[in-house]
């Protein structure tokens, strides 16, 4: 009678163990790579699939998008500035089949491509760049990528700087660099400003000749602004003519 337990308790062992070996159920998301002896047939999924036990096996593929960080890479810039700079890459397989064959490991292969990748784009450009041009240096690495990575049936879908890591001496001379740049305009808009005042001055000056009593009107102006004040002195402005009359009437004097 225990022989025939034991027998039964074996026979269920085998058909339990078939069962697992020859029926896979996969995901919506994933696809089954399988071999059958070795020799790719197919790509299989989602849902119910039955392989041949000893015979064919399968290799289960992720079709969702994969964030993968970038490690910091040091980047010497065109303007050999040194940082460091880390990214994000996002990518998917779009193609199984190329994805487990053509490459041995395709997520540590893209890995290492896009360290290289972000190491030469980024060391073609100026610091300056790097810092107010991520959107273009984004969209470079991800057109290098998705190139390179084609032929593994990979779709990179986006890739994003992150962090431009300085050291504290080229922080404090962008720091000084950008107050320079500061007092530059600043300078620039004041001698702008006096520019057109001169202009306007010159332009003022031609009107106020062309009609001598508004000159006149203009000293009154004068007046009636200083007498609105509360001071002691009294300004009283005169015209410059009128000192040229002064200096010719001593030399018809002499």
């Amino acid at each position: 009678m225990m022989i025939v337990y034991v027998t039964y308790l074996a026979l269920a062992a085998v058909i339990a163990l078939f069962l697992s070996a020859t029926i896979r159920i996969l995901r919506e998301y994933e696809r089954g790579i399988v071999f059958t002896l070795g020799r790719f047939t197919g790509v299989k999924g989602p849902g119910l699939i039955i392989l041949i036990p000893f015979v064919q096996q399968m290799v289960r593929v992720d079709l969702r998008v994969v964030v993968q960080d970038v490690p910091p890479q040091d980047v010497i810039s065109r303007d050999n500035v040194s940082v460091k700079v880390n990214a994000v890459l996002y990518f998917r397989i779009v193609d199984p089949e190329r994805a487990i064959i053509r490459v041995e490991d395709y997520m540590a292969a893209t890995s290492q491509l896009a360290q290289t990748t972000v190491r030469s784009v980024l060391g073609k450009h100026e610091l300056d760049e790097m810092l107010a041009e991520r959107d273009k240096l984004n969209a470079d690495i991800q057109e290098i990528l998705d190139q390179q990575t084609d032929a593994w049936g990979i779709k990179v879908t986006n890739v994003e700087i992150k962090h431009v890591d300085l050291n504290e001496s080229m922080i404090r001379a962008i720091a000084k660099q950008a107050e320079a740049e500061r007092l530059r305009r600043a300078k620039v808009i004041n001698a702008e400003g006096e520019q057109q005042a001169a202009q306007k001055l010159v332009e003022a000056g031609k009107m106020l000749a062309e009609e001598p009593r508004a000159m006149q009107l203009r000293y009154f102006e004068a007046l009636h602004d200083i007498s609105g004040e509360r001071s002691s002195t009294i300004v009283f402005p005169l015209p410059i003519d009128l000192f040229d009359l002064f200096n010719k009437a001593r030399g018809d004097a002499k």
